[in-house]
């Protein structure tokens, strides 16, 4: 495949673990490596796949840790070795976004374009995908801009981040707008009002830039993080803080721009999402072999053919199956596995995790 005419740099940032999907996202098998989706792709494969037409195998790197480098390999053996960007540790995705960043300033310049993607998101649309990113990318070129791309929402989510536009963008036909602000995850009261106003969009977690704009803004609002990384090296990247790009510069900075999204998008962040991407039959989304009577509103996966799930009147609940570990969880409770993953930890089952 040949070269982009504008140079664009694709980094997908895949070092995450995916917790909220445990059992089956595991710290040596993170959520990204799954194969969730109808295609039978794993989320890293289908995230890959579609930007390749945007930036092509020279510059579509991955950003990832050490230990799940060898999954890459075995995920995208068509990847350039020089293309995987090793974090020396987990430390968030400001200083993700930061050593990634020098590394693509270093090898193709500060002036070209790039963009960060999540490598565990769904994409319906890929050609409407490839549309929205190569607007903003222009306008990242066209202007001193950190540009990110925003979905429009279609129902309340508690579960997302959202941002909200404010002042339409001179010369994109009412396509981009300048940031008012980034908020957190809300409340779903507060997320009703946020869906009515149509101001608000879900915060994808994609970001467009020049590597000098996006370094100088982590030089106003994160300098010893920038610093650390640029004086040392590797070396201490075990020591900065631990922090989200969102945090560190995104709700700091003046300099960014929201395109609205025309692709259908879903983040995927836990169990309650393979409602939204795979359309079940009847009263319960079946992964599994499952008998049940008056069940409904569940979820049921078992990584075996050969296991059973038997169900008897359990409602908006879910269950997973994945070799000797049996999750079993209310689905209003699902932002809650974190929690659990944290007890395993203090009772010693790392072999669990």
């Amino acid at each position: 495949m040949s070269r982009p005419e504008n140079g664009f740099v694709s980094v997908v940032l895949a070092g995450g673990k995916g917790e909220r999907f445990w059992p089956l996202s595991r710290s040596s098998r993170p959520k990204q490596f799954l194969r969730l989706l109808p295609s039978g792709q794993s989320l890293i494969e289908a995230t890959v796949e579609r930007l390749l037409p945007l930036s092509g195998w020279e510059r579509t790197l991955v950003a990832t840790s050490k230990e799940l480098a060898p999954l890459i390999v075995d995920h995208i053996p068509d990847l350039p070795k020089d293309n995987l960007i090793i974090e020396p540790a987990a430390r968030d995705t400001a200083p993700a976004a930061a050593w990634a960043s020098l590394y693509v300033e270093r090898r193709f310049g500060d002036d070209v374009p790039m963009g960060f993607f999540p490598a565990d998101h769904f994409v319906a649309d890929r050609v409407a995908f490839t549309h929205t990113v190569s607007l903003a990318i222009r306008i990242a070129q066209e202007n001193d801009a950190i540009v990110t791309l925003g979905v429009q929402p279609t129902y309340p989510s508690p579960a997302f981040g959202y941002i909200e536009r404010g002042d339409p963008l001179d010369g994109y036909e009412k396509k981009a707008y300048r940031v008012r602000r980034f908020v957190e995850k809300p409340d779903r009261s507060q997320a009703e009002i946020y869906l009515k106003s149509g101001d608000f969009y879900w915060n994808a977690g994609i970001f467009i830039f020049r590597p000098k704009v996006l370094l100088g803004e982590f030089r106003r609002f994160a300098p010893d993080i920038l610093n650390a990384l640029e004086s040392e090296g590797g070396a201490a990247y075990k020591n900065v803080r631990k922090v989200s790009l969102d945090y560190a510069v995104m709700e700091r900075t003046d300099k960014t721009i929201v395109v609205s999204a025309e692709f259908e998008w879903d983040d995927l962040g836990d169990w309650t999402s393979l409602e939204r991407l795979l359309e079940g039959e009847g009263k319960n989304l079946e992964l599994a072999r499952h008998v049940g009577i008056d069940t409904e509103g569940a979820i049921l996966y078992a990584t075996s053919k050969d296991e059973v799930i038997v169900t008897l009147g359990v409602k908006d609940v879910i269950i997973v199956r994945d070799g000797n570990i049996t999750l079993v969880v209310s689905k209003e409770r699902v932002q809650d596995i974190k929690r659990l993953l944290a007890l395993l930890k203090e009772r010693h089952y790392q072999e669990l995790l």
